[in-house]
């Protein structure tokens, strides 16, 4: 049974009909090709005005075309074709079988029936008859396609439906049911709208109707679906699909002009919530991939019950550190930073959700070290997270003694007291700019790198750094920028078109940073799988698709030519850690090796880039190119 649905198609039963249909038609068409031949004249007298040898042909012919027309509409697959979506090209396969069939006959007829002086076939006739057959198949296949499609559009423009979103929903289960049941209801969040057909991958459910809309087999048909049943809004109604299912989804629906929504996926359904209620598709579901999973055991073995600090606990990345760190019961959390409302949001956020822990909210900087040491002395902490940075690039370029201030030395009193009061492990966040730096904020990275590398040795604490692209969805990032200026109605300014960089979501981000501090490895940079790199210019135009806007008539996209600092690509290893990187258990997290450094060079370099920060910024870049020598600034004499 399996292999004769593979031979048709899905569905077998509607098969049969159009091969019973296609044999009926072929001998009709030969038939009135003979008629017309002689007159015109069928039925009535048709036996005077036809000769009766070309009726004893006719016969033959009527057992062998069908079988000859089966066979070329077999072999042209016309019965796995889903011809509801049939376009110019498969009217053309049409064509051009009809055209092998009937020169089958023809020569069927010159070799075996002429050449054995039986019959006469009127030759002529055959050209008559071929056209006839190739506007019946156009006719059965295509028909009722032009039918429905008429009285579908009368009855949307009579119904209380004319002028709603016509919908395309993805998914025949049970959540694209209930989300055509409250379209048909028009509950809230649903009204407006009429729903037009289903897609599903499940072959079974092809041609089948949920609540009175078809349901079509094939997610590949997306884009061609949309422009044939006019949709103006796809829902994708599967909340168990996976990161990467749903991307391929979303990247067939953003070949349309569409607006996209989703049903909630079930892993953030809570009991409260409506698991059928629809949600904007963003960016992040287009650039996602599947959840990364974590050694809880050894994230829990250096975490649980411990004292746990976050510099810049009240940022995007520290917040979110501080969410996932807070899944590991420690003992107390400090949420330290400079910015209080920041701060206190997760504060309140957590210390809401788990009572079990002690939040402690601190308000400093990192560049006061008798304000960090005061912290320590009272609370000891086990563990550092050291997010606090500055990390906008173009700020820190017109800014670059704040830069150094605040990302070298403020980070050198955070790691110069862990060493002395004898903290487990530091991990600092460190950034794929600092490879290669072309702008003072990778630069500051890069020396915060050589930093913990020059600490490791002579200290009790495991020092390490975690280095990763850009995360999308933190502050400053390039997608709240894009949003902001798709509301306003445009234009969306990309840098160049040629910009590509890394991207990771916070969540990813912050689970693979906690992974990497259960490594351990002292010393070490931690390199973090990104993925491919990604086109800013192709996440500007998804995300204008996924507003609901047509590029280049609702919302333009203009060029404004790389920043102070900015490179086309970002690269995650250095030319010189390439030879000595590592695996580690995680396929996730990979190890570069420390570079040797002279400590002593490096100590007096940084003597002279804090004079340069804070009494002669003038010597800023010259001092940085020192210490880094593939620092590339455009502001290098």
């Amino acid at each position: 049974m399996r292999k004769i649905e593979n031979f048709f198609g899905g569905n077998i039963g509607k098969s049969i009909l159009y091969i019973v249909l296609d044999a009926i038609c072929v001998d009709f068409s030969i038939l009135v090709g003979i008629g017309m031949w002689f007159d015109g004249s069928i039925p009535g007298g048709i036996k005077i005005l036809i000769p009766e040898t070309v009726w004893i042909w006719y016969l033959i012919m009527a057992i062998i075309a069908p079988i000859v027309c089966v066979f070329f509409y077999i072999t042209f697959k016309f019965y796995k074709n889903l011809w509801e979506y049939a376009a110019a090209e498969d009217v053309f396969k049409v064509v051009i079988a009809n055209t092998f069939i009937f020169l089958t006959l023809y020569f069927i007829d010159l070799f075996f029936i002429e050449k054995k002086e039986l019959l006469i076939l009127p030759k002529r006739m055959i050209v008559a008859s071929a056209i006839i057959n190739i506007l019946l198949c156009i006719v059965i296949r295509f028909g009722g396609r032009i039918i429905k499609r008429f009285f579908t559009y009368i009855g949307h423009l009579i119904s209380r439906k004319a002028g709603c979103k016509r919908v395309m929903i993805i998914g025949a289960g049970n959540s694209g049911n209930e989300v055509i049941k409250k379209i048909i209801k028009s509950e809230p969040r649903y009204e407006d709208r009429i729903p037009v057909i289903v897609v599903d991958d499940d072959k079974e459910k092809n041609n089948t109707n949920i609540n009175g809309v078809r349901v079509v087999y094939g997610t590949k048909s997306i884009p061609k679906l949309a422009r044939v049943y006019n949709i103006d809004e796809i829902i994708i109604a599967i909340p168990t699909a996976t990161n990467i299912q749903l991307r391929k989804i979303i990247d067939l629906c953003t070949k349309t002009e569409c607006a996209l929504k989703k049903i909630q996926p079930l892993s953030d359904i809570s009991n409260n919530s409506n698991s059928n209620s629809i949600m904007d598709i963003n960016i992040v579901d287009l650039l996602s991939r599947d959840e990364i999973n974590i050694d809880v055991k050894s994230i829990s073995g250096y975490l649980k019950h411990k004292v746990v600090l976050v510099t810049g606990g009240g940022g995007s990345i520290g917040s979110e550190l501080c969410r996932q760190i807070s899944k590991f019961s420690p003992k107390k959390l400090i949420i330290f930073d400079v910015y209080e409302n920041s701060a206190f949001e997760i504060f309140n956020e957590l210390k809401n959700k788990y009572s079990n822990i002690e939040f402690i909210i601190k308000i400093g900087s990192i560049r006061d070290k008798k304000c960090l040491e005061n912290l320590f002395e009272t609370f000891h902490p086990a563990v550092i997270f050291h997010a606090a940075a500055h990390k906008h690039v173009t700020l820190m370029e017109n800014c670059p003694a704040e830069a150094i201030k605040n990302n070298v030395f403020g980070t050198m009193n955070t790691a110069e007291l862990a060493d002395k009061f004898n903290v487990d492990r530091f991990v600092l966040l460190s950034t794929d700019k600092a490879v290669n730096p072309t702008n003072v904020m990778g630069a500051t990275k890069r020396i915060t790198e050589l930093l913990i590398q020059s600490l490791f040795a002579n200290s009790k604490t495991k020092f390490m750094a975690v280095r990763f692209g850009n995360v999308l969805g933190s502050n400053g990032s390039v997608i709240p920028i894009f949003q902001r200026q798709i509301e306003e109605g445009g234009p969306v300014t990309v840098t160049d078109p040629n910009v590509v960089r890394y991207f990771m979501t916070i969540p990813e981000a912050a689970r693979l940073v906690l992974q990497a501090g259960g490594i351990g490895q002292n010393g070490r940079i931690f390199v973090l799988d990104m993925g491919e790199p990604v086109k800013i210019n192709d996440l500007a135009k998804n995300l204008i698709r996924l507003s609901g806007y047509v590029l280049g008539k609702d919302i333009d996209i203009i060029y404004i030519g790389l920043r102070p600092g900015e490179k086309l690509y970002e690269e995650l290893i250095m030319d010189d850690e390439k030879d000595n990187l590592s695996v580690t258990y995680h396929d996730k997290i990979f190890i570069a090796k420390p570079i040797e450094i002279d400590n002593e060079i490096f100590k007096n370099q940084l003597e002279r880039l804090h004079l340069a920060a804070y009494e002669n910024t003038s010597e800023i870049y010259k001092i940085l190119h020192e210490i880094l020598p593939n620092f590339n600034s455009s502001k290098l004499s």
